[in-house]
């Protein structure tokens, strides 16, 4: 590692899942009509060939974990779980009411919160009630996350059952200190067993969330987390980098000191230590902070340059309409993006009311679109190519801001393509900043974003 790199380059910076990111979205927002029309233009290009997308957000969670910044709604009380999935499916119903066709689905996720919060019979109801008014594609995949301490063999055998064939439990670390600092305590035999759960049940695919950067993690307890992790032998490996923004979530990322997180350089190598050990243990890198046995499809498509990159972070497949179902979900039409009400009661009083509830958007314009193609081209290939429609000046705005980048030695690039290094993988947060024209055009007067490495 080049630790006065890493210095100069550690800056807040997006993780851009997409573009433009959501602080840069048109200030007025979307209005219902021009979304509707995307939605439709989205559906009726491709429903019939790769299908659509579902993220279906389930936000409740028994405790809180001080590492999360997702929305999310704490209780104990399982109560909540039938008028929220009832809501849900209408709002479905309201979306199906705009197509022409019964809409094809390729992929449904369950993130959340913890989906495993929801009983058995409730994950199946919503699963149901959702291809009451669909048709599964041929390439059907269904995933979601569940927490070890909250998923049972029963929940496991149903939403195998419902279709699901991938997994992913959110492991973070297994040291004592960092559990209790994090507020999620987890034993690894308790992970253990929802993983053997799962092969035993038929699972393809299992894959653990690890995180680097936590509070009072070391290189002795990242090796022993690792060591563990590999010991399960799960087919992907998510290895986050922990987005420390108390200024936006508060008082759940404030149950520690700021002294106790790993920084700069000492952070990185946590990163660069376990990437060296899941090479070791035979994982490919994928994008940034992915890692996959040679086996997995999301190897597969990196090698067959099909990798994407939305909302719900990598996958191996691309449907150009995702809708996200629930509070706080973001959707993705590719010509725009709206994001549903953050507060529970809000969300459901205007569903309930017969209204699509979106509370912000963004309709891309052709640079837009431009840009955003280059930047996931860089997050899931590190490669890019020019032969595009982007300004002359939009194009010399970019290169003036690589050129630093390439001066570094992190990056090639010709009149036709751009390329990082190995040694700029770290930096390819930076890079796509170069791109981002809204960002630069309208630097934020306060923090907004974690740090890039």
């Amino acid at each position: 590692m080049n630790t006065n790199l890493i210095q100069k380059y550690n800056i807040p910076g997006p993780r851009y899942t997409s573009y433009p990111t959501v602080p840069f979205w048109d200030k007025t927002g979307i209005a219902p009509s021009d979304w509707k029309q995307s939605v439709v233009k989205a559906f009726d290009e491709s429903n019939d060939s790769e299908g659509i997308s579902l993220y279906i957000h389930l936000p409740f969670c028994e405790s809180l974990c001080t590492f999360c910044a997702c929305h999310k709604k704490i209780t104990k009380r399982h109560e909540v779980e039938e008028p929220y999935l009832e809501t849900v499916l209408k709002e479905w119903k309201l979306y199906c009411d705009l197509f022409d066709d019964k809409p094809i689905i390729r992929e449904i996720h369950l993130g959340g919160g913890t989906p495993t919060f929801f009983s058995s019979e409730n994950l199946s109801n919503i699963i149901n009630g959702i291809f009451e008014l669909a048709e599964k594609h041929a390439h059907f995949e269904f995933s979601y996350e569940g927490h070890p301490n909250h998923t049972s063999k029963e929940q496991l055998q149903t939403l195998y059952d419902l279709g699901s064939r991938r997994n992913s439990f959110g492991i973070q670390d297994y040291d004592s200190t960092v559990q209790k600092a994090i507020h999620r305590v987890q034993s690894f035999e308790q992970v253990k067993k929802v993983n053997d759960w799962s092969r035993e049940i038929g699972y393809t695919s299992i894959s653990h969330d690890l995180i680097f950067g936590l509070p009072f993690q070391t290189e002795s307890s990242i090796r022993d987390t690792i060591k563990k992790t590999i010991a399960l032998k799960p087919d992907r490996i998510a290895y986050y980098s922990y987005a420390h923004v108390p200024w936006i979530k508060g008082v759940g990322q404030r149950g520690f000191d700021d002294n106790d997180l790993p920084k700069d350089a000492e952070k990185r190598y946590l990163y660069e230590l376990g990437k060296q050990l899941f090479f070791d243990a035979g994982y490919i890198e994928i994008g940034m902070d992915h890692f996959a046995l040679p086996s997995d499809s999301l190897n597969i498509a990196l090698e067959n340059k099909k990798l994407h990159r939305n909302f719900m972070g990598y996958t191996a497949g691309k449907t150009e309409l995702m809708i996200g179902l629930g509070m706080s979900s973001i959707s993705d039409s590719w010509y725009a993006f709206a994001q549903n009400e953050k507060a529970i009661d809000t969300y459901q009083k205007r569903v309930n009311e017969g209204e699509i509830p979106i509370f912000r958007g963004h309709l891309l314009t052709d640079e837009d679109l431009v840009v955003r193609k280059h930047i996931l081209d860089l997050m899931c290939n590190l490669e890019t190519e020019w032969n595009d429609r982007l300004s002359e000046n939009a194009k010399q705005k970019i290169t003036e801001q690589l050129q630093e980048i390439k001066n570094d030695g992190l990056l090639e690039f010709s009149d036709n393509k751009l390329k990082l290094k190995e040694e700029g993988r770290m930096f390819v947060r930076n890079v796509c900043m170069a791109f981002d024209l809204r960002l630069q055009e309208n630097k934020p007067d306060t923090r907004v974003f974690s740090s890039t490495i």
